[in-house]
């Protein structure tokens, strides 16, 4: 939000949970459960990542420079790795705010999830993604 990059190799070796967030949407709410996941698991190698997106219904107010007019090199890749249900006939286009990508430890998207999916609903798959064995960030 401060203008400037940052590159994912910070993360490399973590769990990630990437988010597009709208601080206006029906689905704000989650904010705060993804904010207890980043802190019960954050020392064992967890972080949150929130893009903000004001793709669906203008629900995240700013600038077109402050959030970025199209798709993110980021989330075509995510989209490309996990194309959602109906990603087989189509782009794999994200259907609105709070969608989530769970990223291993070696830079895989392994599932995508939902707006709809509580973020809670995902500690087990988080719990098991940090199990295993650390990976390169690819």
């Amino acid at each position: 939000m401060n203008g400037g990059e940052q590159r994912l190799d910070q993360f490399s070796g973590q769990v990630l949970l990437i988010v597009n967030t709208a601080s206006k949407c029906g689905f704000t709410p989650q904010y705060a459960a993804l904010e207890s996941l980043y802190r019960k698991y954050r020392n064992r190698g967890f972080a949150v990542l929130g893009f903000p997106s004001n793709q669906f219904g203008a629900q995240e107010p700013g600038s077109a420079d402050e959030i970025g007019p199209t798709a993110h090199p980021l989330y075509r890749f995510l989209k490309q790795e996990q194309p959602g249900i109906f990603g087989l006939f189509g782009s794999g286009a994200i259907r609105w705010n709070f969608t989530k990508f769970l990223i291993d430890r070696g830079g895989r998207v392994v599932a995508r999830f939902g707006s709809a999916t509580k973020p809670e609903r995902l500690a087990a798959k988080i719990e098991r993604l940090l199990g295993e064995a650390h990976g390169a960030f690819r």
